[in-house]
C-alpha cells in the first residue's frame, strides 16, 4: 500500500509538471502581450492626456489616482486601495496665467509660476537685483514692494549643434558594467556664504513684498523652461498658512531680452495674471496599492511600482506617467499571462504607485515606515526592521524617462548578479544586458534599499530626458517612445515573474556591502 501512495505521488507531480509551461514559455507569453498586445501608450495617454499634471497634493492627481485604481480592478488585480501618509502639507493647482509685456512695446513672455505660488493681478515695473554681498541688500530696502524683482544675471545660450537625445553606447555600458563596487560620491560643499546670503536676501523680500520673483530656467533654450517649487526664507512652501511670494520662471532667451533692456537703462514692464488655488487642507496623501495574489508563498511579496506624481509646467509623461504606464502594463502582461498558461505566481505581486517622490520620495518613504522599518523621529534612519520586511523578495522601480532598458544597477548586491544575469539572457537582441554594481540615486527603490530590501532601478537610455523633458514644459506624451516603453515593461514582467516563481527570495546585501553602496550614494 505504501509503494503504491508513493508512486501515485510521484506520477501526479509528473503530471503537474508537464501540464505546466517551463519558464521559457512563460517568458515567451509575456512578449506576446508585451510587445504585440501593448497597452502602455494608451495607459500613458490616460495619465497625461487627461490626468496631467499630477502635482502632489492638487486635485488633479486625486483623479489620476482614482482613475488607476478603477483600470487596475477593471483589469482583475486584487486589494486595489490607497495607502494613506500624512504631513505633506497643502496642494497646489494652477486655474489661469498669463504675462507680457507693456509700455515701448507689447510681446508675450513664456514662463510658468512655480507651484505653490498665490494668486496675483497687475502690471509692474522689472528691477534686477545685483547683490554680490549681504551689505549690498541695504540699497533695495524701501524700494521693491509691488515690483518684479529679477533674481539671475543673464545666461548665455549655445547653438543646438549636439542632439539633446541619446542611447547608451557600447562603450558606456562597457564602464558601467565593470565598474565594479560603487565608489564614494564626493561630498558637496557649499561656497561660503553662499547660503546665508539666499537667506538674507529672501528675508529681505519677505519683508518688502514685490509683486513677484523672477528667474530664468536653468538649463535649456528655445522655449524650454524647467520648473519646480516656490521657496522661502525659511520652511517648506507647501506649508499651511505660510506666506510665499509668487514666482515665475522665464524661458532664458526671454529673461535675456528682459535683462539686456534693463542694463541699457530702459523700464521693462511686465503685465502678469496669475489666478492659483491652495488645495488639500487636511494635508494627507495616498498611494495606489494593487495585487495579484500568491499560491504557496503567497505570504512573501514582490514588489514593483513607480512615482505618479509630477510636476505642474508639462504633463509629466517622462517623469514619470513613463513609469507608472510601464508598471501598471507589467501588471496587465502578467494578468494576461497567468490567464493565458493557468500557472499563478507563488509570491503575491504587489503594485505600488507613489505619490510625493518630486518632494523627496515621501510617498515610498512612508510606506517603507509604515510597514518594513521604524525610521523614528528622524525619518531616514531605520532604528529597527519589522517582521513585514523578512517576506519582501524584491523591489523594482522606473524613474528615468522613456529610454528602454538597458540593465539594472544592483546597488551593491553582488550576489544577483548571476540571478539577474540569466533573466536577460531571453531580452539580450533587445539591447538589455548589462549588470553594474553602481547605483543611481534619486528614486523610489532607495527607501528599500535602506532597509535591507533588495530594491533596484533599471539602467535606461537618456533620451532627451534632462536635456528637454525632466520637470519641463516639455515633458508631454509627444516625447514618449513606444518601442521603449513596451520593451519595458516586457522586461519588468518577467523580472517580477522569475522573483515570484523562485524557491528562495533574492539575497540581501552583506553589512559590508551596505556600507559601501550607502557611501557610494550619500544616502542614509
Amino acid at each position: 500500500m505504501r509503494s503504491y501512495i508513493l508512486f501515485a505521488a510521484a506520477l501526479f507531480s509528473i503530471i503537474c509538471v508537464q501540464g505546466q509551461p517551463d519558464n521559457t514559455k512563460i517568458v515567451d507569453i509575456i512578449m506576446k502581450h508585451g510587445l504585440e498586445e501593448s497597452q502602455v501608450m494608451e495607459t500613458a495617454s490616460w495619465l497625461t492626456d487627461v490626468y496631467g499634471p499630477r502635482l502632489t497634493g492638487s486635485p488633479m492627481l486625486d483623479k489620476a489616482t482614482e482613475w488607476a485604481q478603477g483600470q487596475l480592478k477593471d483589469w482583475g488585480m486584487v486589494n486595489v486601495h490607497l495607502h494613506e501618509w500624512d504631513d505633506f502639507g497643502r496642494g497646489w493647482q494652477l486655474n489661469h496665467f498669463e504675462i507680457h509685456a507693456e509700455g515701448l512695446s507689447y510681446w508675450p513672455v513664456i514662463g510658468y509660476p512655480k507651484a505653490w505660488s498665490p494668486s496675483i493681478e497687475g502690471s509692474a515695473e522689472v528691477i534686477y537685483l545685483q547683490i554680490n554681498g549681504e551689505t549690498d541688500i541695504e540699497a533695495y530696502r524701501g524700494r521693491l514692494n509691488g515690483k518684479l524683482v529679477m533674481m539671475d544675471t543673464i545666461r548665455n545660450t549655445l547653438p543646438p549643434l549636439e542632439a539633446m537625445g541619446s542611447r547608451l553606447n557600447v562603450d558606456r555600458l562597457f564602464d558601467m558594467a565593470t565598474a565594479g563596487q560603487p565608489t564614494p560620491r564626493p561630498r558637496r560643499r557649499n561656497r561660503a556664504g553662499g547660503f546665508q546670503l539666499n537667506r538674507a536676501i529672501w528675508n529681505m523680500l519677505e519683508e518688502e513684498k514685490p509683486l513677484a520673483v523672477l528667474d530664468r530656467s536653468y538649463k535649456g533654450d528655445l522655449g524650454t523652461v524647467f520648473v519646480s517649487g516656490a521657496r522661502t526664507s525659511e520652511g517648506r512652501a507647501r506649508d499651511h498658512e505660510r506666506a510665499v511670494i509668487p514666482q515665475v520662471t522665464l524661458a532664458v532667451e526671454h529673461y535675456n531680452r528682459i535683462f539686456r533692456m534693463n542694463q541699457k537703462g530702459i523700464p521693462v514692464t511686465l503685465n502678469i495674471d496669475l489666478q492659483a488655488a491652495y488645495t488639500n487642507a487636511d494635508g494627507r496623501e495616498h498611494n495606489v496599492i494593487a495585487e495579484i495574489p500568491g499560491t504557496d508563498l503567497k505570504e512573501e511579496v514582490v514588489m514593483f511600482g513607480a512615482h505618479l506624481d509630477s510636476w505642474h509646467t508639462g504633463t509629466g509623461a517622462s517623469d514619470n506617467a513613463a513609469g507608472s504606464a510601464v508598471m501598471m502594463e507589467a501588471a496587465r502582461i502578467l494578468l494576461k499571462t497567468i490567464e493565458e498558461s493557468g500557472v499563478r505566481p507563488r509570491r503575491t505581486l504587489r503594485l505600488a504607485l507613489w505619490t510625493g517622490e518630486e518632494q523627496g520620495l515621501l510617498g515610498s518613504r512612508n510606506y517603507v515606515g509604515d510597514f518594513f522599518a521604524d525610521f523614528g523621529e528622524s525619518g531616514y534612519t531605520p532604528q529597527s526592521l519589522k517582521p513585514e520586511n523578512e517576506k519582501i523578495s524584491a523591489y523594482y522601480n522606473l524613474d528615468n524617462g522613456t529610454g528602454k532598458i538597458r540593465g539594472v544597477y544592483l546597488q551593491g548586491n553582488e550576489a544577483v548578479a548571476p540571478i539577474f544575469r540569466e533573466w536577460l539572457e531571453p531580452f539580450e537582441s533587445m539591447g538589455a544586458r548589462t549588470l553594474t554594481l553602481n547605483n543611481t540615486g534619486g528614486t523610489d527603490h532607495l527607501p528599500f534599499d535602506g532597509v535591507g530590501i533588495p530594491g533596484f532601478q533599471f539602467i535606461q537610455d537618456p533620451m532627451a530626458y534632462f536635456t528637454r523633458t525632466h520637470h519641463s514644459n516639455m515633458d508631454n506624451w509627444d516625447q514618449l517612445s513606444e518601442d521603449d516603453l513596451k520593451q519595458a515593461a516586457t522586461i519588468i514582467a518577467a523580472f517580477v515573474w522569475n522573483t515570484a516563481q523562485r524557491d528562495e527570495r533574492l539575497p540581501r546585501k552583506s553589512a559590508r556591502e551596505e556600507e559601501k553602496a550607502e557611501n557610494a550614494t550619500g544616502t542614509n
